[in-house]
Parts: structure tokens; sequence; C-alpha cells
């Protein structure tokens, strides 16, 4: 487009105001600025008859207008742990769709699990007049919190937060997931079952790890400590913790992970090694990525899904900045876990079943 063109096309974008918008759905100038404004009272009606002028006209509300006739930024800050991690993409992009549609535009910040970062990150949100911030880091720690709730200002956490008036907390159940996994693998015949946790600094890893010890003895089954190791929720550690795993003298048959991105690095590393998957040790990841469904095999996983904890958290956060919002007094949102069984699961090496299954596979291959 030539610079004539462009000049004369912003010309008539600036030259198309309220009352064009107005006129074109036939509602006074205030039912227009209401419904711009997402104001809960409009109609459902004719607010869609009003957004659908605005899409005719060509009209473009001035954000930073409105943010001063209602004291709002109608901007939700967004803050995970690491963009690197497929989990935390998947997540942002649940949330903006979902506040995009809303009507809040979306501020979004990493911070690799530092909390200087973090702290920084926040700092910055506020300063752009952002009006409230999600903070999604699984892992955030507890002097940070409390820097952070002296503000009274509307905050979502995951898993724990403060009891005070402008903070909400999105509660995952791990327990749900963990003991469905438990109880597939013990179903299965699996009796030596490993863990590799997250960093154990972070609550969100500690609740996993405690919700698998507690599963394992809900089926009778000994929870060994050499059989439960650290990692860091990478590939990396993934990898190195199943070397771990597979120099002891007792193999486990089964590992369940703390994260995809975890067992992703296990299965890599059973890779270099004479233990397949799923016919030597069997493998459980937890998050439920998207890109575990490619795998080879496809992993089983205990989903988290990004959806729910996205719309969790863009609910909670117009619950603290909405002062007619519905669910203004809710203070937790629960986030269901489920199991999501694929093929990096059978039954344990040696067992009849498994005997059997061998035996088939040769009469078809024959």
């Amino acid at each position: 487009m030539s610079p004539v063109k462009k000049s004369a096309s912003k010309r008539r974008r600036a030259a198309v105001s309220i009352r064009d918008v107005a006129r074109r759905a036939r509602v006074s100038i205030a039912t227009v600025s209401r419904a711009v404004n997402r104001i809960s009272t409009v109609d459902p009606e004719l607010a869609k008859r009003v957004w659908k002028a605005v899409d005719e006209v060509g009209y473009v509300p001035n954000t930073q207008a409105r943010a001063l006739v209602s004291g709002r930024s109608h901007i939700l800050g967004l803050i995970v742990s690491e963009i690197t991690n497929p989990f935390f993409p998947e997540l942002v992009q649940e949330f903006e769709n979902l506040a995009v549609a809303q009507g809040y535009e979306v501020m979004i910040g990493s911070t690799n699990y530092d909390p200087v970062r973090t702290e920084s990150l926040i700092r910055r949100m506020l300063q752009r007049g952002v009006d409230g911030v999600a903070i999604m880091t699984f892992g955030i720690e507890e002097e940070l919190v409390k820097k952070l709730v002296e503000r009274e200002f509307p905050l979502v956490f995951v898993d724990a937060g403060p009891e005070l008036p402008n903070i909400r907390v999105l509660k995952v159940d791990y327990g749900q997931g963990i003991r469905e996994a438990v109880q597939h693998l013990a179903a299965l015949g699996h009796r030596q079952i490993a863990f590799i946790s997250g960093p154990l600094r972070m609550r969100s890893a500690v609740a996993r790890r405690d919700a698998f010890r507690k599963a394992m003895r809900e089926v009778g089954l000994a929870a060994s400590a050499r059989h439960i190791v650290e990692g860091d929720h990478t590939m990396e550690g993934g990898m190195t913790a199943i070397e771990r795993l597979t120099a002891l003298p007792e193999l486990p048959t089964a590992v369940l992970c703390s994260n995809d991105m975890t067992a992703i690095g296990v299965l890599h590393g059973l890779y270099e090694t004479t233990h397949k998957v799923p016919r030597d040790i069997s493998v459980v990841g937890f998050d439920d990525i998207h890109l575990v469904q490619f795998m080879l095999p496809p992993l089983t996983t205990v989903q988290m899904s990004c959806k729910d904890l996205a719309t969790a958290a863009v609910q909670a956060l117009r619950a603290g900045i909405e002062p007619d919002h519905p669910k203004a007094a809710q203070k937790e949102w629960p986030i269901p876990t489920r199991l999501v069984v694929r093929k990096s699961t059978d039954f344990p090496r040696g067992t009849l079943p498994a005997l059997s299954k061998s035996a088939a596979r040769r009469r078809t291959d024959a």
C-alpha cells in the first residue's frame, strides 16, 4: 500500500466515532459505551448488536480513554515459570484466548524459577497498571508472597496463597490423577514402581511426591526410598534420573514422573539402553502436553488441563477485579487431574500376561 493510501486509511479510521456505532446499532451512545466497556448489565442481545456495528464501521475503542473512565486498564498479567516447557506456552495460549474473548488484554512474563525475576516482573506489571496478575509458577516462595500481598491488588496463585481478600488460589488435585496412575500400574501387575519428583524446594513437587507415596500405601505397596529420585522437571533431569534407576540391582518395572518433560527424558534415556518401553519398563508422565501424544510410544500421563487452569485463572482474576462478578466471594478454584492411558504402559516383564502377549506377537509375525 502506498503512503498516500495508508494515510487515507488512517484518516478514515480516525473519522469513525462512537456516534457512528450508535447510529448503525440503533442504540444510544451510552449503550455503546457500556457494551464496549463490558458492563455486565447490558442486555446480551444489545451488546451483540453493538459489537456487530463496531466491526461493520471499523470503530477502534480508545483503551486509554476507557481506562481513565473506568479506573481499570482491562489488562491481565500472566507470569509462568519457563517458556521452554511446552506446558506453559499451551497455558499462555488458552489464557490469552479466554481473556481476549472477555474484553481483556494480556501482559506475559516468564520467571525461569528465579524469585528476583518474579518480583521484578510483578513490579513492572503493577507499573504498567494491569488490573490483576495470575502467578502460574507452581513454585513461588513464601517470602515473595508476603511482599506481594502487602498491596491490595488481585493476585491468583497455584496451590497456595495467604488468606487475604485480594488473593485467590487454584487448588490442583494432584492426588486424584496420581492415584489413578498408581492404580492403573498396580492393576497391570506392577509392584516395583519408581517415582521421579520435581525439585523438592517447590511446593507442587512435594505435593506430587507425597500423593505418590499415599497412593502406593492405598494399593498395599511399599514405596522404596531408593526408587524415589529427585529430578528437576527437565528432559535432561529425566535422563539423569533414569540412569540412576537402571543402575540399581533391582530394576523397577514402572516409572511415574512428576511432569511430562521428565518422562520424555526417561524415554530418551531408556532408548540408549537395552530396556524397552513398555516391554521392560512402563513410563507415566504428568501434565499431558500436546507433544506426548506423538512420542514413541505415545505417553500415558496424568492430565492437568491447561484449559481448566486458564479458565479458572481468568475467572479468579475477574472475581477479584469486578465488584459485581458472580463469584467475587469465591477464594479457591479446584483443578481436577485424571489419567490418560496410551501406549507407554503394559504388563510387567516376565508376568504371564506379558509372556502371553509376546507369544501372540511371535505367532502373528510368523
